[in-house]
């Protein structure tokens, strides 16, 4: 059994995940940046000698995040700045599958790839290399330092797709066929790495699940920082913020977000108070990739893009957004956000005897995901790139009873093929049924053909047009009524979101 791999930092050992793929987890892409390293560029990580063990996950990005199923982090894990790689056993050598890359999300702030819906094994079995990876998040990852590099977590993925380049035909894969691809943060990462001059050539295709729209200027960056800085009792200086601790930092970030929660007249970060997002700096992030890809960056990069049809809901269901129940409230998020007047009528239309609440977590779904996955795939394909555009539209009853809903987050363990872990159960709603699990094949094929050919298996999307949009539901779930208006009220809206 071949389980052992040379990198060029050292040799590493891995496991059989199953009898048919090889996994190797925790693999330095970069040295840990903490010390020296804290708040620059990523480096190469130190080379090691002997056989390094990569049968565990590497310790996760600071964060005051529990998620169910993975690991938490606590000071003193440094080591941040890992791969994870899935490869089928009898491919080893041959330097030829196409590889996945996956960012995960988690609004730039928690997450890992250690989540249990990120396991590659699945996707490996149809014949892809996967590579997962960690980069920093929150303060350490899209906060800005003065004289500082901004953006570190994206520079952070830049140098894991080096690594990869560098590293991936020894484990199966091919470094001249790379699709990367992400989730919600994870995927607003994708558009930011297909503008970024630092990336081009690194990867050929790129997936994009459920894009978030939010981005940052340097002023409102800088603002942050000041807040953050505040409630540390550190002066918003280079020196003053090296002076405390991440964990440190990540209380402070955390006691700011709790006063926006708290506060209806904080404006737009009451109703989903995230305090980081990548940086419109004209550096690392030369452009907004909206207007980028527009102008025709990335043409050459096959782009799938693909959102759930009610995405907010999740949010909602875990209570991590504010609760909207009346017409004024309602009116004065709208006006808080800046929406077109029209906006909110063309939803009560659309969802006439729907709640207010309900109203709202539609609006601001498609706010902050899909409207702007819909943008984004037709500005790819209007400036000559090769697009497709999906939607996930699955819905179940609850095990309690309670319905599941098509909404953020619940598209990917069946893209990833892990929909029979135990731990996903809330987002799809206790045990797939066998249409599920038919759908989740489907998923899974789609992946692979685009990572392997650039076709997931239906039409491009016309340039200048919004269609076709391929719909992913099961096959016992008969097509009902989206809950969208017609896009032609988001006209006038602007994109990308920049808050506050």
């Amino acid at each position: 059994m071949n389980d052992v791999f040379e990198t060029t930092s050292g040799t590493v050992r891995g496991f059989r995940a199953a009898d048919d793929v090889v996994a190797v987890l925790g693999i330095p892409y970069a040295a840990p940046p903490f010390g020296a390293h804290r708040f620059r560029e990523p480096v190469a990580a130190a080379p090691w000698s002997g056989v390094r063990d990569g049968t565990e996950f590497g310790p996760i990005a600071p964060q005051s995040a529990e998620l169910p199923g993975a690991p938490v982090w606590s000071p003193g894990d440094e080591d941040v700045l890992t791969v994870n790689v899935w490869t089928p056993a009898a491919d080893i050598g041959g330097g030829r599958l196409p590889v996945l890359v996956w960012f995960h999300g988690g609004a730039y702030t928690f997450g890992s790839s250690a989540q249990p819906d990120f396991d590659g094994t699945a996707l490996a079995r149809a014949g892809l290399v996967v590579v997962t990876l960690n980069y920093r998040l929150g303060f350490e990852g899209f906060g800005h330092v003065p004289d500082a590099p901004g953006n570190r977590g994206l520079l952070d993925q830049v140098a894991a797709l080096r690594w990869i380049r560098e590293n991936i035909a020894g484990f199966g894969g091919d470094p001249g066929n790379v699709t990367i691809a992400g989730q919600s943060s994870g995927a607003a990462s994708v558009p930011c790495l297909m503008v970024m001059e630092r990336a081009r050539g690194l990867f050929h295709r790129a997936v994009a699940h459920s894009p978030a729209s939010v981005f940052h200027t340097p002023d409102i960056a800088e603002a942050t920082t000041r807040e953050i800085a505040a409630a540390a009792g550190r002066p918003a200086t280079a020196a003053g913020l090296a002076s405390a601790t991440p964990r440190e930092l990540l209380a402070a970030a955390d006691r700011v977000v709790e006063a926006y929660r708290n506060d209806p007249a904080s404006g737009s970060r009451h109703y989903d108070p995230s305090l980081f997002a990548p940086v419109l700096d004209g550096g690392t992030l030369p452009a907004d990739p909206l207007a980028a890809l527009a102008a025709g960056a990335g043409r050459e990069v096959d782009l799938l893009v693909c959102h759930t049809t009610e995405e907010y809901w999740l949010l909602d269901a875990v209570g991590s957004c504010a609760r909207i129940s009346t017409e004024t409230r309602l009116a004065r998020f709208a006006a808080d956000f800046g929406l077109p007047d029209e906006l909110i009528p063309g939803y009560r239309a659309a969802l006439p005897h729907a709640p207010v609440r309900d109203v709202h977590l539609a609006v601001f779904g498609d706010l902050l995901f899909g409207e702007f996955a819909h943008r984004l795939a037709e500005a790819h394909a209007a400036a000559g790139g090769r697009t497709y555009l999906s939607r996930f539209d699955r819905r179940r009853g609850g095990a309690d009873g309670a319905a599941v809903r098509a909404w953020h987050c619940a598209d990917i363990p069946f893209a990833f093929g892990n929909h029979d872990d135990p731990r996903l159960s809330f987002l799809i709603g206790g045990t797939p049924t066998p249409e599920d699990r038919s759908m989740a094949r489907r998923m899974v094929r789609a992946w692979a053909d685009f990572a392997t050919t650039g076709d997931p298996g239906w039409a491009p999307l016309a340039a200048g047009t919004t269609e076709p949009v391929h719909t992913w539901r099961p096959e016992d779930q008969p097509p009902g009524r989206l809950p969208a208006p017609p896009r032609a009220v988001w006209a006038k809206a602007e994109f990308p979101v920049l808050r506050p």
